[in-house]
């Protein structure tokens, strides 16, 4: 049994989300994430211009003809998300919560993917991984999955995002799409991000909120770390105060996106104050014009 609030909040997002996929998601998803690889369809007798390595040489051999093998795209997808759901995730100055944007994403690109026959599984994390959704396909599954992050209770509140790429390396053989979607909140996750990288198709998405960026001039303010527990009093009606803030702020967000180019990671900005429906068309159109 869940609550009303909760089964309020799903039947919300899946409402907002299905309209978002069918109106303005349609075909991008699609155009962007190709199946992963050919598999062989049927043989037609050659024709000039042919490549001479498709012709199949067994049944040109039985027909005494040359004949040709021919391949179609290999659709199904297999769509992962690895989701940080550790304390600082549970933090919104505005109406949402990071997790709950993440549990909106989430379901806007599980509709999509189902939308074209893709799985979908679900890796949620703290500073370990607490729960594994094996991939599968269907709407019912993919309202399970959002029920799960936004009534997920974490064990523990700290975040390493390293111990959800092993777990991911581990139980994932085949070439997959992975969204992780966290805070970044986190240290030396770089090497094993470099090493999914190189196997899976991996996208990080980052999601911030306005009270992470600026700080209101509202006096004496003490800031806990959701995390460590650790505390500091500050005087936010000082304008230099504030600006040494934004200044970290900004130079932390740099530095991210400056590590996910170097390991040649695909990275979606997201800020609990913005559409993140525009970000993602923005993201799958970049996608799309970097493949032509």
């Amino acid at each position: 049994m869940i609550s009303s609030e909760l089964a309020a909040k799903i039947r919300t997002i899946r409402i907002y989300t299905s309209k978002a996929v069918n109106d303005i998601l349609a075909g991008e998803y699609e155009s962007v994430f190709k199946g992963r690889g050919m598999e062989f369809d049927e043989v037609r007798a050659y024709q000039p211009g042919d490549d001479i390595r498709a012709i199949d040489w067994n049944v040109t051999a039985r027909t005494g003809h040359p004949f040709v093998k021919q391949y179609v795209e290999e659709r199904e997808l297999t769509i992962f998300f690895l989701v940080d759901l550790s304390a600082s995730g549970a933090f919104g100055s505005g109406q949402r919560l990071k997790n709950e944007v993440a549990a909106e994403l989430c379901a806007l690109l599980a509709f999509s993917a189902i939308k074209n026959n893709d799985k979908v599984g679900l890796i949620a994390f703290t500073d370990t991984v607490e729960l594994f959704i094996p991939p599968k396909k269907g709407p019912t599954h993919v309202l399970r999955l959002i029920r799960e992050i936004l009534s997920f209770s974490p064990e523990r509140g700290r975040t390493s995002i390293a111990a959800s790429l092993h777990f991911f390396g581990r139980i994932s053989h085949k070439r997959a799409v992975a969204f992780l979607v966290s805070d970044f909140l986190d240290e030396d996750f770089s090497t094993p991000m470099r090493i999914i990288a190189r196997r899976h198709d991996l996208i990080a998405v980052s999601i911030t909120d306005p009270r992470e960026r600026e700080l209101p001039a509202a006096g004496l303010i003490e800031l806990e770390d959701a995390e460590s527990g650790g505390r500091l009093l500050i005087d936010s009606s000082s304008p230099a105060v504030r600006r040494a803030f934004a200044a970290a702020a900004a130079r932390r967000l740099k530095e991210l996106a400056g590590q996910f180019a170097a390991m040649g990671v695909d990275h979606i900005p997201l800020q609990t104050d913005e559409d993140y429906v525009l970000d993602l068309v923005r993201f799958f159109r970049m996608r799309e014009r970097r493949r032509r």
